[in-house]
C-alpha cells in the first residue's frame, strides 16, 4: 500500500528538548523539516522542492537560534520550507501540514493572512524594498528588530533588487540582513548562462553593504557570519550563501544535473518511487546523527485523476503551430522570461536557437528588447506568465505600442486556475491591465484548434500587435468549434444550444475553463423549459457591434469572466449594449470579485461561484 509520511509534532518536540549541540540539533531538524516539506508538496501535488531544500538549512538555523526578529523570503517559492519550520516550532497549527495549497490552508506562495508570514511575495525583486519600509516604520515607532530577507540568485535579474540596494545603504539600515540563496539555478537552467552575476561580492560592496560569503549548508559558517554581522552597526549586510538546489536528497541535488540544463525538481511533486527513495535517504541521515530512528506518521497516498488521453493542451498546440510558422517566417524571434517549459516554446528553441532569446527573470528588459527587434523589422513573440507579462513591463508594452510596431505577447498560466500557486500567480487582471493599449488586440482561445488559429491570425492577418491569453490546465472539453469556423475580429460563435426556444438565454464566455463549466451548467438546467445558447467570444477587448446586434432578441445574457468582473469582457459587452442600443437584454456578469483564493482547482472555482453548480444556481434564480 502506498503511503505518505511525516514527522509528527511530539517527535519534533522530543528532538528539540534533547540535550544536543546546537549545530547537531539544527542538522537533524533541517532534515526532519525536509521530510515534512516533501509530505506537503507530494500531498498537494505541486510545489517547489529544489529551492525549498536549498534554503532549508539557512532558515532552520535562523528560526532555531534568533529571537525577536523578522524573517521573510522574497522569492516565495521556498515557502514549503518555511511552513515546515513554523509547523515544527508550533508557530503554525500543526494540522495545517495536511492543507498545503488547499482552500483555507497554507497558500502556495506567502500570504500575510497566514500566521508569522510578514509580507506577500511570489513576484520577484520586492523583498529588500519591503524590508526597508518595515525598518523605517520600526524606527518611527521607536523599535529595532533584526530583519532577515531571503532572496534567490535568479531573482537578482529583476531590476528592483538593484534599485533597492542604494537607499538602504544610504539610510544605514543596519538591522537589515539579506541572504542570497545562491544555488546557481533558476527555472530553466543555470543562472550564469542566462545572466551571469559576475563579481557579486564587488558589486554588492560597491553599493555600500557589508558583504560576506559562506557555505549555506554549513551551520558553523552560518553561525559565525551571522554573529559577525550583528557587530556591524553602520551599514546593512548581505550574505552570499552558496547552496545546492535540492540539497539533502542526493538525486534531487542540482550538482547531479551536469552539463544538462534540465532540473526535474524545480516544480511539481515527485512520483512514488522518487518520494520513497528521498524519505529513506533523509531518515538514514537523521539516524546517523541522532543514533536512533525518527518516529513517523502516515497517511494514504493522494488519489490522482489519471489522464484520459482526451485532454486538450492549448499551450502545446500553440507551440507546435508557432514552430510551423517559424519555418515559414524567418523574421519571427521568440523571447522568454525563464518560463519556457510552461510556454510551449521549447520546440521553437530547439529548431531555431539563433532566433530564441532567454531573457531570464527580467520582464521589463525582455519587452524592451522585443521593441528594439520590432523597430528593425523582426516579429517578436514574447512569453511569460500572464500575471507578470501584463503588469511588470506594462510601461514597456505601452512604449512599444506608441511606436506602432507589431509584437505578439503570449501570456500563459492565465486566469483563476491552477489555484495552487496562489494570488501572485493567478492572472485575473491582465485584461484590464492591457485592454486599453493602443493597437493591441487580446484573444483567449477555447481549445487546441482555436489556439493554433490565434497565433496564425496574430502573425498573418493582424496588422498590429496581439496578446494571446492561454490556459495551462489540460482538460477534456465538452464542446468543439464548427468545422468551417474562422476567427473574425469581434465575433463570437455558438458552441452549444439546449431547448427549443432560441431566445431565452445566452451565456457568453471565453477560454476552456469557464466554457466547460457553462456547458455543465446548461446540462444541470436542461430539465427547465428554457433554452440556453452558449457562445465562445475569444476577443477580450473588442466586440463587433454588428455581431452584437444579433443577440438583441435574447431575454437574458450571462457573461463569464475568468478574470475580475471589473474591466473584464463582461463589462465590455454590457457597455457596448448600453452605448449602442436603446433596448437590450438584461445582462448578468459573473467573474472574480475578490483576491483569488488558493486551493485545488475545483475548490477555487466553487469558492468564487464559477463552477457549474454555482453558475446554474445563479441562472436558475434569474429565470
Amino acid at each position: 500500500m502506498k503511503n505518505l509520511y511525516f514527522v509528527p509534532l511530539d517527535e519534533i518536540n522530543n528532538i528539540r528538548t534533547e540535550n544536543l549541540d546546537p549545530i547537531k540539533k539544527a542538522k537533524i531538524l533541517s532534515d526532519i523539516f525536509r521530510i515534512n516539506t516533501l509530505y506537503m508538496i507530494t500531498k498537494a501535488g505541486s510545489g517547489h522542492i529544489g529551492t525549498s531544500f536549498s534554503s532549508m538549512d539557512i532558515a532552520t538555523w535562523l528560526w532555531l537560534n534568533e529571537s525577536n526578529f523578522i524573517y521573510f523570503s522574497s522569492k516565495g517559492h521556498d515557502v514549503p520550507a518555511l511552513y515546515s519550520i513554523l509547523l515544527g516550532l508550533e508557530k503554525l497549527d500543526f494540522e495545517m501540514i495536511h492543507k498545503f495549497r488547499r482552500l483555507g490552508g497554507l497558500p502556495g506562495h506567502p500570504d500575510i493572512r497566514t500566521p508569522n508570514i510578514v509580507t506577500n511575495t511570489g513576484s520577484l525583486g520586492m523583498g529588500i524594498s519591503k524590508a526597508r519600509g518595515i525598518a523605517l516604520a520600526n524606527r518611527l515607532n521607536g523599535e529595532r528588530k533584526q530583519i532577515y530577507v531571503m532572496t534567490g540568485d535568479g531573482e537578482l535579474q529583476e531590476g528592483q533588487f538593484w534599485e533597492s540596494l542604494q537607499p538602504v545603504a544610504n539610510e544605514k539600515l543596519s538591522e537589515i540582513t539579506v541572504i542570497i540563496d545562491h544555488n546557481k539555478m533558476q527555472a530553466t537552467g543555470f543562472v550564469n548562462k542566462t545572466s551571469d552575476l559576475g563579481y557579486l561580492e564587488k558589486k554588492l560592496d560597491s553599493f555600500g553593504w557589508e558583504v560576506a560569503r559562506c557555505n549555506g549548508h554549513s551551520f558553523r559558517e552560518l553561525k559565525n557570519i551571522l554573529f559577525y554581522f550583528k557587530k556591524v552597526k553602520d551599514k546593512p549586510k548581505i550574505l552570499i550563501a552558496d547552496t545546492i538546489k535540492g540539497k539533502g536528497v542526493s538525486f534531487m541535488e542540482s550538482t547531479m544535473v551536469g552539463d544538462s540544463e534540465h532540473y526535474k525538481f524545480h516544480a511539481g511533486a515527485p512520483c512514488f518511487e522518487d518520494y520513497m527513495t528521498a524519505i529513506n535517504e533523509l531518515l538514514d541521515k537523521t539516524f546517523a546523527v541522532l543514533k536512533r530512528g525518527v518516529r513517523l506518521k502516515n497517511t494514504s497516498w493522494p488519489k490522482r485523476i489519471a489522464p484520459s488521453g482526451k485532454e486538450e493542451n492549448l499551450v502545446n498546440a500553440f507551440g507546435n503551430e508557432l514552430l510551423k510558422i517559424g519555418k515559414e517566417n524567418k523574421d519571427i524571434v521568440v523571447l522568454d522570461a525563464d518560463l519556457k517549459p510552461d510556454g510551449g516554446i521549447e520546440p521553437f528553441e530547439e529548431k531555431f536557437p539563433e532566433r530564441f532569446i532567454q531573457c531570464g527573470i527580467a520582464e521589463q528588459d525582455m519587452v524592451s528588447v522585443a521593441g528594439g527587434l520590432a523597430l528593425k523589422g523582426k516579429l517578436p513573440v514574447v512569453h511569460s506568465f500572464a500575471c507578470f507579462l501584463s503588469t511588470r513591463p506594462n510601461e514597456q508594452i505601452y512604449n512599444n505600442a506608441t511606436e506602432s510596431k507589431k509584437i505578439i505577447y503570449i501570456g500563459t498560466l492565465a486566469g483563476l486556475i491552477p489555484g495552487g500557486p496562489g494570488h501572485s500567480h493567478q492572472s485575473v487582471r491582465d485584461i484590464s491591465a492591457l485592454g486599453a493599449m493602443p493597437g493591441l488586440t487580446m484573444i483567449e482561445p477555447c481549445n487546441k484548434k482555436e489556439a493554433r488559429m490565434a497565433i496564425r491570425w496574430a502573425v498573418e492577418e493582424n496588422k498590429k500587435s496581439t496578446y494571446i491569453r492561454l490556459c495551462n490546465v489540460p482538460m477534456e472539453l465538452l464542446y468543439s468549434l464548427p468545422n468551417n469556423y474562422k476567427l473574425k475580429e469581434g465575433h463570437g460563435v455558438k458552441i452549444c444550444h439546449t431547448g427549443s426556444n432560441m431566445r431565452d438565454l445566452a451565456i457568453i464566455g471565453y477560454g476552456p475553463i469557464l466554457l466547460k463549466e457553462a456547458i455543465k451548467a446548461a446540462r444541470i438546467l436542461k430539465n427547465r423549459n428554457n433554452a440556453i445558447t452558449i457562445i465562445n467570444l475569444p476577443w477580450l477587448n473588442y466586440v463587433s457591434i454588428k455581431w452584437l446586434k444579433k443577440l438583441l432578441e435574447f431575454n437574458l445574457i450571462v457573461t463569464l469572466d475568468n478574470h475580475y468582473i471589473k474591466q473584464g469582457q463582461g463589462e465590455m459587452i454590457a457597455s457596448a449594449f448600453a452605448r449602442n442600443f436603446a433596448k437590450h437584454p438584461k445582462i448578468i456578469s459573473l467573474g472574480v470579485k475578490e483576491i483569488p483564493a488558493c486551493g485545488q482547482n475545483n475548490e477555487v472555482l466553487k469558492y468564487h461561484r464559477l463552477d457549474a453548480q454555482s453558475i446554474a444556481h445563479t441562472i436558475e434564480k434569474e429565470l
